[in-house]
């Protein structure tokens, strides 16, 4: 018998898997499809909310906590695994200007980083940005990135190396209540034992929580990218423009997001997300229309109330968690989630107040 199951296998998943087995916990995940093919492949990796001065202090706080982690996370799961996550220290160029006293502000209070740059500087600061882009804008040399494909694969690996279980193609039909108690999970398959169960399926989670009367307010929004094969280093910077982003990686692979779309579960691509992702990825980088386009996807991110995730224990069933509801910014929050879930399933001091994520 295990201590945990763990119902998902994406970045929130394999994490709290990697923090509970650090405590000597035996763990089971059980995923749906394959392991990290969901809403954390699909996303860019960005180690920062997009626009974190729009976010309330929950959020933040998870954050920043992750952030002081994440390099030597990522040399640790290097080092075990011989997977590469390539954390890498790119800086982000926020071509935006109309949120600039914002922005200052919210750095002050928390002790971030962020520069106004005059347009000689911007150009200094990545040579392949239109000039006539903008006349200024803000430049936060701290925030990194990872890959998020190859984080995941890392992390997968290094799980199963300390004989954390991991059933892929398992999707879980029923959660096995009695008395007021979780006892097991109920596959297609085979019925599964465990004192502890958490649920981590992003998008997913809902649909398994709704036979207990628990209305899980997370949601399926679906973000589409384009993949462009450029050059390694035609671009040094991430930069972001009016809500769209372009993320160089090492090997010369181009990412330009996202979509916000309130489709439901629907995951195929568009022709119109793939025309507005062209036109924004040109405007930022003129550049990128000398190379061509060589994917184009689209996942489904857990969309919840403030972006603020679910992270604790349920309010009326023993032996039962959620951690769900991250939104865009499950890579960044990851770390943190995963410790705090961790410090709640198993009576340890938590590393943030857990109030603000209650379900």
């Amino acid at each position: 018998m295990t201590d945990f199951i763990i119902i998902g296998g994406g970045i929130i998943g394999l994490l709290t898997a990697y923090e509970l087995n650090r405590a000597g916990a035996k763990v089971t995940v059980l995923e749906r499809t394959s392991i990290g093919t969901e809403s954390s492949w699909a996303g860019g990796g960005i180690l920062s909310p997009l626009y974190p001065w729009r976010y309330r202090e929950p959020v933040t706080a998870l954050a920043y906590w992750s952030q002081q982690r994440y390099a030597s996370f990522c040399q640790m799961l290097f080092s075990e695994t011989g997977i590469d996550p390539e954390w890498t220290q790119n800086g982000l160029l926020m071509l935006d200007s109309d949120e600039h006293a914002m922005a200052i502000k919210w750095a002050k209070h928390h002790n971030a980083h962020i520069e106004r740059l005059q347009t000689s500087e911007i150009s200094a600061c990545e040579p392949q940005i239109k000039p006539s882009n903008s006349s200024h804008a803000m430049w936060m040399p701290d925030i990194a990135q990872v890959r998020n494909p190859r984080l995941l694969k890392s992390l997968k690996a290094y799980l199963l190396s300390r004989n954390v279980v991991i059933k892929e193609c398992c999707e879980v039909k029923e959660l096995l209540i009695t008395h007021g108690s979780i006892h097991a999970v109920q596959t297609i398959d085979e019925k599964l034992t465990a004192s502890k169960v958490i649920i981590a399926s992003g998008a997913w989670s809902a649909a398994l929580l709704k036979p207990l009367a628990t209305d899980l307010k997370v949601n399926p929004v679906r973000g589409q990218m384009l993949l462009f094969k450029t050059p390694p280093k035609l671009i040094s910077r991430i930069v972001m423009h009016q809500g769209h982003y372009v993320i160089p990686r090492r090997d010369g692979h181009t990412l330009v997001g996202s979509t916000v779309e309130h489709v439901g579960f629907e995951k195929e691509t568009t022709q119109q997300a793939l025309s507005v992702l062209h036109k924004a990825a040109l405007h930022i980088i003129p550049a990128l229309s000398n190379y061509p386009i060589k994917m184009h996807w689209a996942g489904l991110r857990p969309g919840s109330p403030d972006g603020i995730p679910f992270i604790g224990q349920h309010p009326t069933i023993q032996g039962l968690y959620v951690n769900a509801g991250h939104f865009r910014n499950g890579v960044v929050l990851g770390p943190a989630s995963a410790h705090l879930l961790a410090d709640i399933a198993l009576g340890r001091t938590p590393i943030v107040s857990p109030d603000p994520y209650t379900l």
